[in-house]
């Protein structure tokens, strides 16, 4: 199966959905490996960006990666509004499935289109969001959700919010729990105490 994942969350300082994106990638390559001549899975990550550069790494070498010097804010805006250029012209490839790790949708010719809703807080509070997804989310991704083959969510609850808000039948919606990071716990924790704090700083996480 050919495979296009949008790979522009994790380009630069991975947060939550860049980190998804990028754990993501690494755990589809290891699910399933190359034996020998046979791929069942063509996995090819894309990216661009006008001053961000994919860094290639031993944990996506299994993947192909096609990085495009091409401004963010341009290409979703012709992504967005345009449903243009298809993602087979970006990168010179045929793909069975796109993946597009946000709401809106990854364009293509004759791929199945999927795309992954971590939350709808874009419609709750859009004022704490960011400019673009002002623009764009609350008033596409109604649409863009209809016309998706699938969507993948993070929980129950933002499953349910889809079907409410965006009204897509639950049949087409997965609930994909996210897995937790290969980290090393410590034994013990600090006889003097400590303070944790775990998120990012921005509005909409305090």
């Amino acid at each position: 199966m050919r495979v296009l994942m949008d790979y522009r969350a994790a380009l630069r300082e991975r947060s939550g959905v860049g980190e998804y994106t990028h754990q993501l990638a690494r755990a589809l390559i290891a699910a399933c490996p190359r034996n020998g001549s046979d791929r069942p899975l063509d996995l090819t990550v894309f990216s661009s960006s006008w001053k961000d550069r994919f860094v290639p790494s031993a944990e996506l070498a299994g993947a192909t990666a096609i990085d495009r010097r091409v401004p963010v804010s341009l290409l979703n805006f012709a992504w967005h509004r345009l449903n243009w250029p298809p993602a087979e012209a970006l990168t010179g490839r045929r793909f069975d499935v796109t993946h597009s790790l946000h709401p809106l949708l990854l364009p293509s010719k004759t791929a199945a289109r999927v795309v992954t809703i971590h939350d709808l807080n874009f419609l709750a509070h859009p004022e704490r969001t960011r400019a673009e997804v002002r623009r764009d989310y609350p008033s596409l991704a109604r649409d863009h959700a209809r016309r998706a083959d699938a969507i993948v969510t993070v929980s129950e609850f933002t499953a349910r919010e889809i079907v409410e808000k965006l009204g897509v039948p639950r049949s087409r919606i997965s609930v994909c729990l996210p897995g937790a990071p290969d980290w090393a716990p410590r034994s013990k924790a600090p006889s003097t105490g400590y303070v944790l704090f775990l998120g990012t700083l921005e509005p909409r996480k305090n």
